[in-house]
């Protein structure tokens, strides 16, 4: 697939309502070859319906994994994401439900190993983001719903899955270039985002001793569901264009870093954050 240059606005509806992405962002490569990297390994993927968590989920199948993906009610996107797993000649395993609830967090690692007999990477991967320029507009009911999307899940999940994980397991988490930057008109997003790497850097070193590798992966503008839904057409038309390389990335060219830190190519690395970010500088 062509990477896209621009995104033209009257492709953007207005966000939670219908839309259609063109270009349909690219999952994976036609040339990626997997190498059994991940062969007889399960992995669970929070948020793994769509965008780069479909990516992810479709490349680990590739490189032999089972894979079970929580979601919270785009079925019609978990099913066909199943579906390309399937074709990989794996298995899915779909979890449908709200991951600021403590208990579905609990369940979808029970259901995960009763399916597959073993939990051996974690991704936690699901977010939300809640565009607004102005700080006084941001209100309690937002802030709540961003943090307890996206860093409240990846205490609930982890504490869950530690009770199956063992040495030489992994998580990866997802985080963003705004942990690092900032963003103007992202200020809860980015805030969750900062967590994370937090949260990465303090679970690495608490699970050192077990043999669990922890790391991160840092997206920079990336071109999936999130995007058009989040923003309206004039944002969406420069989308990505701010970076060094002048556009958006695609999922596919974020989640081979995943299967990086899932694999034993990276048995010395935790704690670490992975940066793919069209050229753009950050510390950490």
């Amino acid at each position: 697939m062509k990477k896209p240059d621009s995104f033209p606005a009257q492709q953007q509806s207005q966000p939670g309502k219908e839309y259609k992405m063109v270009p349909e962002p690219e999952i994976i490569r036609k040339d990626y070859t997997g190498s059994n990297k991940l062969k007889g390994k399960t992995a669970l993927i929070t948020g793994g319906d769509s965008g780069i968590g479909r990516s992810v989920a479709v490349h680990f199948a590739r490189e032999g994994a089972n894979i079970a993906i929580a979601y919270y009610n785009e079925t019609k996107d978990a099913e066909d994401t199943k579906k390309m797993i399937l074709e990989e000649g794996q298995e899915c395993l779909l979890l449908k439900g709200d991951l600021k609830k403590e208990a579905f967090c609990r369940n979808i690692v029970k259901k995960t190993i009763t399916k597959f007999g073993s939990l051996n990477i974690l991704v936690n991967n699901a977010a939300v983001q809640f565009p607004e320029k102005e700080i006084q507009k941001i209100d309690k009911k937002q802030i709540l719903e961003t943090f307890e999307t996206n860093i409240f899940p990846f205490f609930y999940v982890s504490i869950e899955a530690m009770k199956h994980m063992k040495k030489g397991d992994t998580i990866i988490n997802t985080t963003s270039v705004t942990a690092y930057r900032g963003s103007v008109h992202l200020l809860d997003y980015s805030s969750t985002k900062g967590s994370i790497v937090s949260f990465t850097r303090s679970a690495s070193n608490m699970l050192a001793e077990k043999g669990i590798r922890v790391n991160g992966v840092a997206p920079g503008p990336i071109w999936t569901p999130l995007i058009p839904s989040s923003f309206d057409g004039k944002e969406v038309k420069k989308f990505g264009k701010d970076t060094p390389m002048g556009r958006a990335g695609q999922p596919s060219e974020v989640a081979p870093a995943y299967v990086f830190l899932a694999s034993q190519d990276a048995s010395y690395m935790t704690g670490q954050i992975l940066h793919i970010n069209g050229g753009e500088i950050v510390g950490g």
